[in-house]
């Protein structure tokens, strides 16, 4: 994780420990914008269902915050899925998305226009 900033990195950090926590497939943190962060792993039950992304900006929404700085999300997956992308740029249109694999390795970024990604 060298290339990231130390901020960036507790985000991994912070997104592999969700992972690791719950053994789900996915982990992911977010930052608000007064560099509070929240994490969570995927929610798969009957009656709900939230990617690991999606549920990190739930806790965060739920908590008060308007506005994110950056998200994390770690992942065998070569992609961030759609709906957790979404809900991010519900929040804020410009808040990159970090891609990690499960040892913390950057796979890329997706910005901040849709589907955009740089690895």
């Amino acid at each position: 994780m060298s290339e990231l900033d130390p901020e960036d990195a507790k985000l991994v950090t912070l997104a592999r420990s969700a992972r690791g926590r719950t053994g789900a497939p996915e982990g992911a943190a977010v930052r608000d914008t007064d560099g509070r962060t929240y994490l969570a792993a995927g929610v798969a039950l009957p009656s709900l269902r939230l990617s690991a992304l999606q549920a990190a900006v739930a806790a965060a929404v739920s908590s008060g915050v308007t506005g994110l700085e950056a998200a994390a999300v770690v992942s065998e997956s070569e992609a961030v899925e759609q709906d957790g992308l979404a809900a991010v740029r519900d929040l804020t249109p410009s808040a990159p998305v970090l891609l990690a694999a499960p040892d913390g390795t950057l796979k890329g970024t997706f910005g901040t226009l849709k589907g955009t990604f740089s690895g």
